[in-house]
């Protein structure tokens, strides 16, 4: 989503320019409430964002895979959107351990925890394993760019999409946000009843733990990322058996150990 082009002044190396206009990608307030509670308010892209909501509500650990996809409801307002949702029955208790009253740059999970044991806690074990070898990443790859509209105008969202066991993309969500855009792929999947049926993750960022916090949470049995992971994600990955490519570009990428075993490529 944009909005009207924004004027600037265009510099050049050898003294030339002049003013130019530009698509800008549209960037509010987010404010979320579970079961009547404001839990927090995430910046993020104005569009999909029930779906946001469910795959926000999943890394949050409110629910569990095993939930059914819940309603939301977003109502545009002067200066943002409030989205509203009621969490299955059962899932109360999760819910108010959880609140917290500070505002979020974006859908990474962490703002406003309040002590290390909650930032750093257990991961799952991902049960789920991809079939996808190198040549379905590096196919996937390539068809990436068909599905960031937004980026191609703005030049400033991430993607996250959906990718076969043979590298075709099936579902892909933009946001200024890369943690954003991997929630509403996940919410989305959640919404369509789809699985990840021995594909992978493509998202068009570095690998950071909150990613692969998502990812695991969501079962993914791959991730790949276009740029590095830190120390902390690939370790966490490993922990909870997420295999990882990283630097993922045309030319090479960089797999961790527990993919090229089990890919066996």
């Amino acid at each position: 989503m944009t909005q009207p082009a924004f004027p600037f002044t265009q510099l050049k190396p050898n003294g030339g320019g002049g003013p130019v206009t530009r698509e800008l990608a549209e960037e509010v307030p987010v404010a979320i409430e579970f079961n009547g509670i404001g839990y927090a308010v995430l910046m993020a892209t104005p569009t999909d964002v029930e779906e946001l909501v469910l795959g926000f509500a999943l890394a949050e650990r409110l629910i569990g895979r095993e939930d059914a996809p819940f309603d939301v409801d977003a109502y545009p307002m002067e200066h943002g959107i409030v989205a509203r949702a009621t969490l299955p029955e059962g899932r109360t208790e999760a819910l108010l351990s959880r609140v917290r009253h500070r505002a979020s740059e974006s859908s990474c999970g962490i703002c406003g925890v309040e002590n290390l044991e909650q930032a750093i806690r257990p991961l799952p074990s991902v049960t789920t394993r991809s079939r996808a070898d190198g040549a379905a990443i590096f196919r996937a790859l390539e068809h990436l760019k068909d599905f960031q509209p937004l980026n191609a105008r703005t030049g400033a969202a991430h993607a996250a999409a959906l990718a076969t066991a043979e590298g075709t993309i099936l579902l892909a969500r933009e946001d200024v946000g890369r943690h954003n855009a991997f929630d509403k792929l996940i919410g989305a999947m959640w919404r369509r009843g789809l699985d990840w049926q021995g594909g992978f993750a493509l998202l068009s960022s570095r690998c950071s733990y909150e990613l692969v916090e998502k990812a695991v949470l969501a079962d993914c049995p791959l991730l790949v990322t276009i740029s590095a992971p830190t120390r902390l994600a690939a370790e966490r990955a490993a922990s909870a058996g997420l295999p990882l490519v990283v630097l993922a570009r045309p030319d090479a990428v960089l797999a961790s150990n527990a993919w090229v075993c089990a890919d066996g490529s």
